[in-house]
C-alpha cells in the first residue's frame, strides 16, 4: 500500500496543545508509581555497600522482628528462582547480565541483595536498614578515571569501525593538524518519576504496573526471566514520567516483585529511592577520545581518526560506538575510527538520551573549532566548506542533508556575522563573552509498528497501539495523523497506548516512535478509506467516482468535485464501527527484518532499521546550535544567557510538541557542559552524588533565552510520511558549542566535561 501525505502542503504540521495535557497538569493522569490496588504489600530494596566482594553472611533477625514484616528474600530462598536472560544491548530484554539475588557475588555498589516486604512502605523501610551484611571485600577497579584494567576492542553489538583510506599518511603530510584527548563524565537518567513497579496475580495471570518505553519487551522478558508463557503477563505503562533510555530494558528488580507477589498471594508495591534509581538501572557511560584532524591550508579535511574508550562492568560488553556518526559527519577521503571497551567494578551502563552522539560528537566537534582556530577561519565556514552529501565511508548518499541550511538559518537569528573571532575580544563590564557554535544530528531510526484504527458511526475514532508517549508528544502526534487521515477533527479522536494487550510497538527509543507509529496509523486509515470510497463509488452521492481519488475531509467523503457526509458513507457499509488494521512493515528495511520484524517485534525483541545502514541512502537528521557563554573575569563563574538551536528533521507532525522536545534538549546539553558528573570515589568505586542535592542540573535560573527554528525539510526517502524524529537530536553537539564558547570568551580550551570554573581559574 502506497500512502502519501502532506500537511497543508508544507512539511510542517498543525500546531496545538498536547492533548494529553489537561490529564498531566491536574494530576489526572495515572502514572504506574500512582497505582493502588486492595491489599498491596509494600516493597524496599536493600543494596551493596562494597563493589566488588563476596557476602558472608546475612543476619535478618533485627529486620524481621520489625512489625509489619511479612517476608524477605534474598539469595538464600530466590536462588534459581530467576533466570538468566540476555542483554539487551545484545537483543534481550534485561538491563544487566547480572541476575539479582542468584549467588553471594558482587559486582557492583548498589547491587541489590535483598528484598523485604511489609504491610507499609514505612516498615519495609525500617527493616531494610536492619539487615546486617558481612562482606568478603575485593579491591574495586572504578574504571577510566582510576585504576585502569587493560581496554579491549569493542566487539558485538555496534562493532563495526568505520574507516576508508590511508588516514595516518595523510595526517602526516596534512598542511594544519590537530590531535588532542577529550573526556565525558557518567551520568546518570534522574527522571521526575521513580522507578516503580507494582506486580499482581490472578490465578497464574500476571499483570506488571511498570514505567517502561517497552511494555512487550517488559511482558516478555518478565515472562522468561520467571519461566511462564509470554501469554500469562501483562505489562501497562499508560504514561512514563520521563525515562531517556532508563526504562527501555528490565532492571533487575522486577522478577523480584513479581516473585514476591506469588509468594504472597498479593499484589507487592515497589518504588526505589532517588538514590537507588543510580544503580538500579542503567546510566551514560563516561567516555575518553583520541582525535587526529589533518587539513590542508584551505580547510578542506584530508585526515580524520577517532579512537574512543567507554567504561562497562564486567558481566557485559556494553558500549555505544558512536564512531558509527563521526565517521561519516564531514567529507574526508581519509578515516580510522576504534573502540575500546573498559571494563570496571561498576554497574551496566545503558542507553541515556542520544547515547552515542552526545559523548562522541562532543570530541568531534570540539577538535573541529580547534581546527577551525588554527586556520584562523570561522567555524560555521569550515564546517561548509567539508559539508557533504555523499558519505564518505561507503559512498552512499544522504536521504537528505539540510545542515548547512539550518547554520545559515540559526547563525542569523543569533547574530553570528557581529562575532569577533579573537578569544577574549568580546566583553560586558566584569563579562567575557564568548560564542561557539556546533553541528547537531541523529540517525533516522524507524521499526515495524502494529496499530488498530477503529471509526464509530457517529465519526470518532479510536486509535490502539502498544507504543508510549515518555511526554515527548506521542498521543498528540498519533492522534494528528488520525485526524488528518480520516478528515475528523482532533478532538474525536482517542489514541490507548501503553498496555501490551494492544497491537505490538516498537521501542520508544531511538527517536523512532513518530515515524514507526504514524505510518502505521496511516496505513489503517488508509485501509478505512479504501472501504468506505469503495461502498460510496456504488451508490450515493459519490456513485461511479473513482475509489482511488476519493479522499476524506473534514467529515466528508470528497472526489471528482462531488461529497458525502462521513456519517452517511459509515452507515452505508454497517451500523457498526469500521476498523482498519495495519502491520507496518519500513520499505526501507533489509529483507531479514521484512521477514521477521513482526514476529520479533511481538516477542518484544527490539528491531529497527538504522539510518547508516538502511536501504541506499544514509539517513539522518541534523541541526546546528549556537550558544553565548558569559564568563566572569575575576570569579570565572560561567553562565548561558541565550541558546538558538535550528534543526531539519524531515516532516513535523506536531510543532508545538517537537519544539517542546528539542527546547528541553538545548537544555539538556547545557547541563552537559556545565553541570551533569557522577562523582566516583575512586577508592571503592562508589558514586558518593546520589540525589539531586549534590548531582548538579540546571534550574531555571541557568536558563534564560532559547530559541528553537523548525527548518521544513521534504525526504521522501526515509518513509511513507517523511518522518525523521526530533527527540534525540536537540542535545547533540550542544556541549561542544558552550566548550567552544568558553575558549572564545577566555582562551581557555577545556576539553573535559563538565566545564566548571576551578577549569578556568
Amino acid at each position: 500500500m502506497s500512502v502519501q501525505i502532506k500537511a497543508n502542503g508544507d512539511m510542517i504540521g498543525r500546531a496545538v496543545p498536547r492533548i494529553d495535557g489537561r490529564l498531566k497538569v491536574t494530576g489526572a493522569a495515572c502514572y504506574p508509581s500512582d497505582v493502588v490496588l486492595d491489599d498491596t504489600a509494600h516493597a524496599f530494596l536493600v543494596m551493596s555497600t562494597i563493589a566488588r566482594g563476596r557476602i558472608s553472611a546475612l543476619d535478618l533477625t533485627e529486620a524481621q522482628a520489625v512489625d509489619g514484616v511479612i517476608d524477605i528474600l534474598t539469595y538464600e530462598n530466590t536462588k534459581g528462582k530467576v533466570h538468566k536472560v540476555r542483554f539487551f544491548a545484545l537483543g534481550g530484554y534485561t538491563s544487566t547480565s547480572i541476575v539479582p539475588l542468584d549467588t553471594r557475588k558482587i559486582w557492583h555498589d548498589g547491587q541489590i541483595i535483598a528484598m523485604v516486604v511489609a504491610e507499609t512502605f514505612e516498615a519495609a523501610r525500617e527493616a531494610a536498614y536492619m539487615i546486617r551484611v558481612d562482606y568478603m571485600e575485593r579491591r574495586a577497579v572504578s574504571g577510566l578515571d582510576g585504576r585502569k584494567p587493560q581496554p579491549r576492542a569493542a566487539a558485538g553489538f555496534l562493532s563495526s569501525e568505520p574507516g576508508v583510506g590511508d588516514p595516518e599518511t595523510a595526517y602526516q603530510e596534512a598542511d594544519v593538524k590537530i590531535d588532542a584527548y577529550y573526556s565525558t563524565p557518567a551520568q546518570h537518567h534522574n527522571a521526575i518519576e521513580l522507578y516503580a513497579t507494582t506486580c499482581a496475580w490472578s490465578g497464574d495471570q500476571l499483570t506488571v504496573y511498570e514505567s517502561s518505553q517497552y511494555v512487550y519487551g517488559l511482558k516478555n522478558g518478565v515472562a522468561k526471566q520467571l519461566g511462564i508463557r509470554p501469554e500469562r503477563v501483562r505489562a501497562v505503562s499508560p504514561f512514563v514520567g520521563g525515562a531517556f533510555g532508563s526504562k527501555a530494558a528490565i532492571t533487575p528488580r522486577t522478577a523480584l516483585v513479581a516473585i514476591a507477589a506469588k509468594r504472597l498471594g498479593r499484589p507487592v508495591k515497589l518504588v526505589a529511592t532517588r538514590q537507588q534509581g543510580f544503580t538500579v538501572s542503567s546510566y551514560r557511560a563516561e567516555t575518553q577520545h583520541h582525535i587526529k584532524l589533518g587539513a590542508d591550508r584551505s580547510g578542506r579535511l584530508t585526515s580524520l581518526s577517532h579512537e574512543g574508550w567507554e567504561i562497562s562492568s564486567r558481566a557485559d560488553d556494553y558500549k555505544v560506538a558512536g564512531t558509527d556518526t563521526t565517521s561519516l559527519l564531514y567529507a574526508c577521503p581519509n578515516v580510522a575510527t576504534h573502540v575500546n571497551i573498559v571494563h570496571a567494578d561498576r554497574s551496566t551502563p545503558g542507553f541515556m538520551r542520544s547515547p552515542a552522539e552526545v559523548p562522541y560528537m562532543f570530541a568531534l566537534e570540539s577538535a573541529m573549532d580547534e581546527l577551525a582556530v588554527k586556520l584562523r577561519m570561522d567555524p560555521v565556514e569550515l564546517r561548509r566548506l567539508n559539508d557533504t552529501q555523499i558519505d564518505p565511508i561507503n559512498q552512499k548518499p544522504f536521504s537528505s542533508r539540510s545542515l548547512i541550511a539550518c547554520y545559515d538559518r540559526a547563525a542569523a537569528a543569533f547574530g553570528w556575522a557581529k562575532r569577533n573571532p579573537e578569544p577574549g575580544s568580546m566583553q560586558d563590564r566584569d563579562w567575557l563573552i564568548g560564542w561557539g557554535c556546533a553541528t547537531a544530528c541523529y540517525p533516522t531510526n524507524i521499526g515495524p509498528a502494529e496499530v488498530r484504527v477503529t471509526l464509530a458511526p457517529n465519526g470518532k475514532a479510536r486509535v490502539r497501539t502498544a507504543g508510549h508517549d515518555l511526554g515527548t508528544g506521542a498521543y498528540t502526534a498519533i492522534a494528528l495523523t488520525a485526524a488528518e487521515f480520516l478528515g475528523i477533527p482532533l478532538e474525536d479522536v482517542n489514541v490507548e497506548l501503553g498496555d501490551s494487550s494492544l497491537p505490538p510497538a516498537p521501542v520508544a527509543g531511538g527517536s523512532n516512535a513518530t515515524a514507526s507509529i504514524c505510518n502505521a496509523v496511516a496505513h489503517a486509515c488508509e485501509d478505512i478509506r479504501e472501504r468506505l470510497a469503495r461502498a460510496a463509488s456504488h451508490e450515493g452521492a459519490l456513485r461511479g467516482v473513482d475509489p482511488a481519488v476519493i479522499r476524506l475531509r473534514e467529515g466528508m467523503l470528497v472526489g471528482a468535485d462531488k461529497s458525502e457526509p462521513l456519517k452517511s458513507a459509515l452507515l452505508r457499509i454497517g451500523f457498526g464501527p469500521v476498523e482498519g488494521h495495519a502491520k507496518y512493515t519500513p520499505e526501507v528495511a533489509s529483507v531479514p527484518i521484512k521477514l521477521l520484524g513482526h514476529t520479533l517485534l511481538s516477542k518484544g525483541i527490539p528491531v529497527l532499521t538504522v539510518g547508516t545502514s538502511a536501504g541506499n541512502h544514509v539517513q539522518y537528521a541534523f541541526g546546528a546550535e549556537f550558544v553565548e557563554v558569559r564568563v566572569h573575569k575575576r570569579t570565572r563563574e560561567i553562565r548561558v544567557p541565550r541558546l538558538v538551536g535550528a534543526f531539519a528533521a524531515g516532516r513535523i507532525v506536531s510543532p508545538i510538541t517537537a519544539r517542546s522536545q528539542l527546547l528541553g534538549a538545548l537544555i539538556w546539553g547545557v547541563a552537559s557542559a556545565l553541570h551533569e558528573e557522577t562523582e566516583i570515589d575512586e577508592r571503592v568505586a562508589r558514586y558518593v552524588n546520589k540525589d539531586l542535592a549534590d548531582y548538579m542540573i540546571p534550574v531555571s535560573a541557568d536558563i534564560r533565552d532559547v530559541e528553537v527554528i523548525l527548518v521544513p525539510e521534504e525526504d521522501n526517502k526515509v518513509n511513507a510520511l517523511g518522518i525523521k524524529g526530533v527527540g534525540e537530536l536537540g542535545n547533540v553537539g550542544t556541549n561542544a558549542a558552550i566548550a567552544n564558547a568558553v575558549y572564545h570568551a577566555t582562551g581557555r580550551r577545556i576539553r573535559n566535561l563538565p566545564i566548571r570554573m576551578e577549569d578556568l581559574l
